[in-house]
C-alpha cells in the first residue's frame, strides 16, 4: 500500500535521522550501555516500520519510538539485575555497594544505584523535560505511579548527589 505523502521507508528513515541521537542519549542515561542502547533503539525503529501506517498519523511519532525503546530497555535491565542477584547468591556474595566517597559528583553513578524503572521516569521527566502525563503515557503507567517513582528516586538520589559545602571554621 502506497502512502500519499511518500515512501514509508523514506519517512521512517527521515524520522530515524532526526531522532536517533536523542534516543540513544536517553537510553544511555537510563543505564544502558551504548551497545544496548543502539540495539534497543534499532529494534524500536524496526517495530515502527511495521506499524508506520498507524503511527505516522500520531502527533509525535518520536514519542512512540521512545516509549517502545525505554520499555524494552527497562525490561532488559530488570532481567539483568535479577540474574546478577541470583548469581551473587549462588556465589555467596552479599551484593554490597560501596558508598560514594564525596570526592566527585557523578550523576551517572548515582542513577545507576536506583532501579531502572526509577531511572526511566527521572530521565524522561527531568532530562527530556516531559510532563508527568506524557511520561505516564509513554511508559504505560498511571500518572500517580510516575509521581511515586519520581518521589522515591529523588529520595534515593538526594544523599548520593548531595554536595558537601565546607563551612569555614572560626578560630
Amino acid at each position: 500500500m502506497r502512502h500519499i505523502d511518500g515512501d514509508p521507508a523514506a519517512e521512517v528513515a527521515a524520522l530515524y535521522a532526526r531522532t536517533w541521537p536523542r534516543l540513544i542519549g536517553v537510553l544511555v542515561s537510563i543505564g544502558g550501555s551504548r551497545a544496548d542502547a543502539e540495539e534497543v533503539a534499532q529494534d524500536a525503529y524496526v517495530k515502527l516500520l511495521g506499524h508506520w501506517d498507524r503511527i505516522r498519523r500520531y502527533d509525535d511519532p518520536e514519542a512512540w519510538v521512545r516509549a517502545v525503546a525505554v520499555r524494552t530497555l527497562v525490561s532488559r535491565l530488570r532481567r539483568q539485575q535479577v540474574a546478577a542477584r541470583a548469581s551473587a547468591k549462588l556465589l555467596g556474595r552479599t551484593g554490597e555497594v560501596r558508598e560514594p566517597d564525596g570526592e566527585a559528583l557523578d550523576v551517572s553513578a548515582a542513577l545507576a544505584r536506583i532501579s531502572p524503572a526509577q531511572r526511566a521516569v527521572v530521565v524522561l521527566h527531568h532530562v527530556m523535560d516531559l510532563p508527568i502525563e506524557q511520561v505516564a503515557d509513554e511508559l504505560g503507567l498511571p500518572p500517580g505511579t510516575v509521581k511515586s517513582r519520581l518521589a522515591r528516586a529523588r529520595q534515593a538520589l538526594a544523599p548520593l548527589l548531595a554536595v558537601q559545602e565546607e563551612v569555614p571554621h572560626h578560630v
